[in-house]
């Protein structure tokens, strides 16, 4: 059930209740000498025939018990009544709009709140309740350009207008107009940027949505990034790289530092990734990187299984016996790579003993061969540096070095993605989906 939905049955109980209750008009007011039925009433009164039809207590007693089509029954005689006034037929529309709004009919609720709001009798604080009642009602009828404009009244007429904020938006997204819907919910999220609030999953969520729908590519991976760095999940993250890797330019020599990210983002990978990421890391000369992540997807439950599970026992078996011999081999090449004019030994090396969870030992080597000086592609290498430290929780020194790294074919998006990582959020626990929550387009 939505929000709105809930609205209906405050609106019921405000429509009938004591504050609505008419006046009976007595034999004061009534002509003298003439019938009580033929009596002309005063301005906000009801004459006692009509009156003991819709006698308020017996209308709340009816309801009450939800005896509907009594109440019906007797909304139906009060409109045979003849020579109704405007004060009668405000009474009558009042009930009609708790009736509706009780029995799910939506079209006398909605006629009944339209009446009622334009005789101007109600308080004010009351007329912009059902001004943004009768907004609640078209939408959830999905007629959304009438829906905008009953919000937007409410706006205007209200003391409190962000309150019908979300219902416009998302009325504009259901209606078709992206465009407008994208409009607002930029304004949305940088009110809630100013405010030091972070902007709600849905509004995110919907922002992604109306730029993937305009084909607006800037916008849909800026929301991406706000999305991962708020409210991470394996959808979010694999979409952003993915769309990263996707880009114009792209080199492939990244793939390798991506599968990295996905490593330490996603709750598991694909088998394939498992596979491509191990098979990567021994190509690059990590066995024990390989072993690790081979043995992730075996925990994960994806590898060793089905046909493939030959396949995958020979790598694990080639990455163990690797990574078994780089800890025998490693500190042999310190040696080497310190006397080497590049820094570009010392920082692998370094890394070989990230892998290892050796970071007191393997960040100052990196640190050292950043320092050498590499001839060339040197921001990889302070990628590299930028992961280690983030692995190590580090997170100060990962993103001062991850901010100085620069690349248009995907280096310095995985640097600032390696940021986001490394500042990520806790987990959020998942929003119930609001009624116009729609899902991030791929």
């Amino acid at each position: 059930m939505s929000n709105f939905r809930l609205a209906r049955i405050s609106l019921m109980l405000a429509a009938i209740g004591l504050n609505a209750a008419p006046l009976l008009m007595t034999s004061a007011h009534a002509q003298k000498g003439a019938p009580t039925a033929a009596a002309v009433p005063v301005a906000d009164t009801v004459r006692p025939e009509l009156f003991k039809i819709i006698d308020p207590t017996a209308i709340k007693a009816l309801m009450a018990e939800k005896k509907y089509a009594d109440v019906q029954a007797r909304l139906t005689q009060a409109d045979a009544f003849p020579a109704k006034t405007a004060y009668e037929n405000y009474v009558i529309d009042r009930m009609k709009v708790a009736l509706g709004a009780a029995t799910n009919n939506d079209p006398m609720a909605m006629a009944a709140l339209e009446a009622v709001i334009a005789t101007g009798r109600l308080e004010k604080s009351e007329q912009a309740d059902f001004i943004l009642a009768l907004g609640n009602f078209h939408y959830n009828n999905k007629n959304y350009p009438k829906a905008i404009e009953w919000f937007k009244r409410y706006q205007a007429e209200s003391t409190t207008p962000q309150k019908a904020r979300g219902a416009i938006i998302r009325s504009y997204y259901l209606s078709g107009d992206f465009a407008t819907a994208k409009t607002e919910l930029l304004a949305e999220i940088a009110a809630s940027d100013k405010a030091g609030q972070p902007p709600t999953l849905e509004d995110l969520r919907l922002l992604a949505s109306s730029a993937a729908k305009l084909k607006d590519n800037p916008t849909y991976l800026m929301t991406m990034e706000r999305l991962v760095a708020l409210y991470p999940s394996d959808d979010y993250w694999n979409d952003l790289l993915h769309r990263m890797m996707g880009k114009p330019g792209y080199s492939a020599t990244h793939d390798l530092d991506v599968l990295r990210l996905e490593a330490v983002a996603l709750k598991a990978m694909a088998p394939e990734e498992y596979v491509e990421m191990a098979e990567l890391s021994l190509a690059a000369g990590f066995p024990t990187e390989a072993k690790k992540v081979i043995d992730a997807g075996y925990a994960a439950g994806v590898l060793g299984t089905g046909s493939n599970a030959a396949k995958h026992k020979q790598l694990r078996d080639k990455a163990t016996k690797g990574a078994a011999d780089d800890v025998k081999n490693i500190a042999g090449g310190e040696a080497g790579a310190a006397k080497a004019k590049d820094g570009a030994g010392l920082v692998n090396l370094g890394y070989a003993y990230v892998t290892m969870d050796q970071f007191d030992k393997g960040i100052p080597l990196m640190e050292q061969g950043i320092a050498k000086g590499i001839a060339k592609k040197g921001d990889d290498y302070k990628l590299r540096l930028g992961m280690a430290y983030a692995k190590a929780g580090r997170k100060a020194e990962a993103v001062k070095t991850l901010e100085s790294v620069k690349g248009a074919d995907g280096l310095g998006d995985l640097a600032k993605y390696w940021i986001l990582w490394t500042n990520r959020a806790p987990a959020a626990a998942p929003a119930a989906p609001a009624p116009a929550a729609a899902p991030v387009a791929k």
